[in-house]
């Protein structure tokens, strides 16, 4: 069974509590929010895969028969790019902790394109059925690289 690690350091919240609707509602799979802290941080892959998807703002990695969506903040597609290094490319293999995107959530505007932006990062399993991912033990905070759950 494998392991989802955390892509990021910050406050581990439930999926419930992500102020975006359609992750809050697990429509895109099951997981949790992370609220980093102030600061540049590096973004890592939670899972060995393929990079299916890159955006400044989101990555998908593939590994093992599962996708992990990391989404670093809502609304921050409106940014269009701004404020976000990204680190590899779509189609590329990643080894868990290799870094992928770089960012500072103190530097997000409080809206966009007028969205309310947040920093909270949504961390999902894709393609799974809501409430199948053990979340029992989750540490109320994690650093890059920390076990967060295992994969259903």
């Amino acid at each position: 069974m494998s392991e989802v690690l955390a892509p990021c350091a910050g406050r581990v919240l439930p999926i419930t509590e992500c102020v975006d609707e359609v992750f809050a509602g697990q429509l895109v799979g099951p997981g949790l929010v992370i609220e980093p802290p102030d600061g540049i941080q590096t973004v890592v892959a939670p899972i060995a895969g393929a990079v299916m998807k890159i955006h400044p703002h989101a990555f998908v990695v593939v590994g093992e028969g599962a996708g992990v969506l990391v989404h670093l903040g809502i609304n921050t597609v409106r940014l269009e790019g701004a404020g976000f290094e990204v680190h590899t490319t779509q189609g590329s293999t990643v080894s868990v902790g290799d870094p992928i995107i770089s960012w500072d959530p103190a530097t997000l505007p409080s809206e966009a394109a007028g969205q309310a932006i947040s920093r909270q990062v949504p961390v999902v399993v894709l393609d799974a059925p809501a409430d199948s991912l053990d979340l029992s033990d989750l540490p109320a905070d994690v650093v890059p690289g920390a076990s967060l759950f295992a994969l259903p």
